[in-house]
């Protein structure tokens, strides 16, 4: 049996955890200012999008199991981020949704896209082929989650 597969320059796998590692550091500093994680950052998105949302409907826009973002919206709460809230219709369902210093932060956050563009354009990385490869990571993510 060969060990060129085992490669670790023939690994995808490797490239695209480091490419996600690497970007994702890359927003620290102004996770930081907002006082966040990338995750919570995630979870706001979703509900800047829509507000007050059942958290399985969370779960499944972020591909991430109920049992990893349950304690995730509890900081959040905890934070004065987000409330829960049985669902009146279905008591099984928690419902999450913002509070005002959680829809504050959407004004605050508002310029993280523009400053994350400019800092791949002072890395070399021109808007086109940040764009390019979106399309390719949504098939790869529609494909590996079904």
């Amino acid at each position: 049996m060969s060990s060129e597969n085992l490669k670790l320059n023939r690994q995808g796998c490797f490239r695209l955890y480091t490419a996600a590692r690497l970007l994702i550091q890359m927003y620290q500093p102004w996770f930081a200012q907002l006082g966040i994680t990338y995750t919570q950052y995630l979870v706001l998105m979703v509900l800047w999008e829509q507000d007050a949302l059942p958290l399985n409907a969370i779960s499944r826009r972020l591909y991430l199991e109920s049992n990893t973002l349950t304690p995730l919206i509890k900081r959040m709460e905890a934070m004065k981020i987000v409330t829960r809230k049985k669902n009146k219709d279905d008591a099984r369902q928690t419902i999450v949704a913002l509070t005002e210093h959680g829809r504050a932060l959407q004004q605050q956050a508002a310029i993280i896209p523009d400053c994350m563009a400019t800092v791949l354009r002072e890395r070399g990385i021109t808007d086109e082929e940040f764009v390019t490869i979106i399309p390719t990571l949504d098939h790869l993510i529609d494909a590996l989650s079904k």
